[in-house]
């Protein structure tokens, strides 16, 4: 028989031990299979309620309409022949830009245009500005650039009177302002220039220099461009408004060691040169004018930086808010445009930004060069036209309403995609067809001779364009009038710069000049035959502002069962570097009857004449 031994003490704590753990597995386990019966029947609940509540499958046909295409409003372009008539009409004007190798960038930014009757003989004289050599060139010229002045025969022939008429002055010029600062009834001239600007008194044709007793001359540094005659405080006498575009000297300049590829020396950006402040000069009533421009609120400081901001070249007056004071509207050149509003007391609120004037439409500042103001759409809302840089569309500000307040329309009135590709420095707004609906003219060309080279959409002269204002009505606000429409000459590729608009032969359209930077001007009569009728207003006032600028004329037509308003702006200031005439050209088509002209005169007052004939230039004096 074997024996049986008793247990350890170890032998029975690790049987007892045993027996717990298989005691906790087994709760496990069953606590497991608990949880597992759960999940199956709770997944079984689920799929049962999906499946009694899956919706039914119901077939359905669903018609598909696709968009319909805009209707497209047929338009006949009309035919404006534009003929390039400078050789046959005594104009011989070439440019001089001071072009010697070092590439300095004042080169490539002249030059300014004035049409305007000097001689007060009822036709539209012109005046061209000048370049000239730079001091330390060693290339020789002879004679000297001067202004070059040109006195109509009525008939568009042309004599050149510079220096009967005391204007053979020589000075790097970029572009001038004609108005009557003294009130004698003979418009005055000022000049800008790379250095000191110039102001000539018109005595009966004759013109005096009076830059330093009037106090308007500026610096020797400065670097002055667009300039305007305007009455900012409403006395009655022509006040002066001065843009300067950047601070430059040929040490800053070739300090920059500017180039392109394969090119070399090239000229500069406005953006490596810093900004400055313009000048407005109150006039004193006396030949003199006080600067005030600082205290006017026109110091435009740059808020990162502190310094001047502004880099300007264009410049329109306007009543961007309808309240009776001119206001300002400033094109600058790679930074935000200004709009200057009139505070009635002196001073001036910059509102670039609340207007929506500053930037594009993609909120970027443009190359802004050239600019003009007009009621294209013969209701409430003021257009702005503004030229800008290559690869950067025209900009084209619509307000909304009385208030200034814009916003850019150029891509939908389909003017920014025709001007994407160009460099814009002329701009304005004339009635070519005498339609009455006021039509777009653009002067183009590019800086840099070479750029062909280094870009394959890029030509250094390239032609001006011309927007046929067709209406609202339908189809593109503003369609390219091309060479079926207004010729060859009219879009012969050229270096533009200043662009400037007058009835030059006296027939009742619209003719125009263009100047080439370094290059012939370019004179172009207007020989549309389509039959339509014209009304030219000129203002005239005894004792102050005797050209009436400032003023606005809104001509009541009938057209059919329906009154239009057209509205025109009396300013000479227009485009780049350049004066127009300030007679007003109403087109009034083929059919529309004359109701009345209302003219509204510096200061507000108004009048309203009924008795107007068509074809006919009206001379309203008070």
């Amino acid at each position: 028989m074997s024996k049986k031994t008793k247990p350890t003490q170890n032998e029975i704590d690790r049987d007892e031990a045993n027996e717990q753990d298989d005691a906790i597995i087994g709760v496990a386990v069953k606590w497991s299979a608990v949880a597992l019966g759960c999940i199956i029947a709770a997944g079984l609940t689920i799929w049962a309620f999906t499946q009694f509540n899956k919706p039914k499958e119901i077939a359905k046909k669903i018609e598909v309409t696709l968009p319909q295409q805009r209707t497209q409003v047929a338009v006949t372009l009309p035919k404006v022949p534009l003929t390039d008539v400078t050789d046959q009409c005594g104009i011989s004007f070439t440019h001089f830009n001071g072009m010697d190798g070092e590439k300095l960038l004042p080169e490539t930014m002249g030059g300014g245009i004035a049409i305007f009757d000097f001689d007060n003989d009822g036709d539209q004289d012109v005046l061209f500005v000048n370049g000239n050599p730079w001091i330390w060139s060693k290339t020789p010229v002879d004679p000297r650039p001067t202004l070059k002045l040109y006195a109509n025969d009525g008939k568009a022939q042309f004599t050149d009177v510079t220096e009967q008429a005391g204007l053979a002055v020589s000075l790097y010029g970029m572009g001038p302002a004609v108005g009557d600062f003294d009130n004698d009834g003979w418009l005055d001239l000022f000049v800008t220039a790379v250095g000191k600007n110039m102001l000539f008194k018109n005595e009966q044709g004759k013109f005096t220099n009076v830059t330093d007793s009037a106090g308007v001359g500026g610096l020797e540094a400065d670097w002055s461009t667009g300039a305007t005659f305007f009455d900012f405080d409403n006395d009655g006498l022509l006040d002066l408004f001065v843009c300067n575009y950047v601070q430059w000297s040929r040490d800053i300049d070739l300090s920059q060691e500017f180039s392109l590829v394969g090119v070399g020396r090239a000229y500069g950006p406005p953006a490596f040169f810093k900004g400055t402040h313009p000048y407005l000069y109150h006039n004193d009533g006396n030949g003199k004018f006080s600067d005030v421009t600082e205290k006017a609120g026109m110091h435009v400081k740059n808020p990162a930086t502190n310094v001047p901001m502004s880099k300007s070249l264009g410049i329109a007056p306007i009543d961007a808010n309808h309240d009776g004071w001119l206001d300002l509207v400033i094109a600058n050149d790679t930074v935000a445009n200004f709009l200057f509003l009139n505070q009635k007391d002196g001073t001036f609120r910059e509102s670039g930004v609340p207007s929506s004037l500053a930037f594009d439409r993609n909120g970027s500042a443009t190359g802004a060069m050239g600019l003009d103001c007009a009621y294209m759409r013969n209701d409430d809302t003021l257009a702005i036209a503004i030229g800008n840089f290559s690869n950067e569309p025209c900009s084209l500000y619509l307000s909304r309403g009385k208030f200034a307040n814009f916003f850019d329309a150029a891509n939908a009135t389909g003017l920014g995609p025709q001007t994407r590709l160009s460099l814009t420095f002329g701009m304005f707004f004339s009635d070519l067809d005498l339609d009455g609906r006021q039509d777009i003219v653009c002067t183009n060309g590019q800086l840099e001779p070479e750029i062909a080279t280094v870009s394959n959409t890029q030509r250094y002269e390239q032609p001006p364009q011309f927007f046929w204002n067709a209406g609202t009505a339908g189809g593109t606000e503003l369609t390219p009038l091309l060479a079926d429409q207004v010729g060859a000459d009219a879009i012969k590729p050229m270096v533009g710069r200043g662009a400037a608009y007058g009835d030059l032969d006296n027939d009742g359209d619209i003719d125009m000049i263009f100047v080439a930077n370094g290059g012939k001007a370019r004179v172009l009569r207007n020989d549309q035959a389509l039959g339509n009728q014209w009304l030219r207003v000129s203002l005239k006032q005894k004792e102050k502002n005797r050209f009436a600028y400032g003023a606005e004329l809104r001509l009541t037509v009938k057209e059919g069962d329906k009154s239009v308003v057209l509205c025109r702006c009396i300013t000479p200031t227009r485009s780049y570097l350049s004066q127009c005439e300030t007679i007003a050209t109403f087109g009034l088509g083929a059919q529309a009857k004359v109701e009345k002209l209302d003219v509204i005169w510096p200061g507000g007052e108004s009048q309203t004449i009924t008795e107007l004939k068509p074809n006919e230039l009206m001379v309203i004096e008070r």
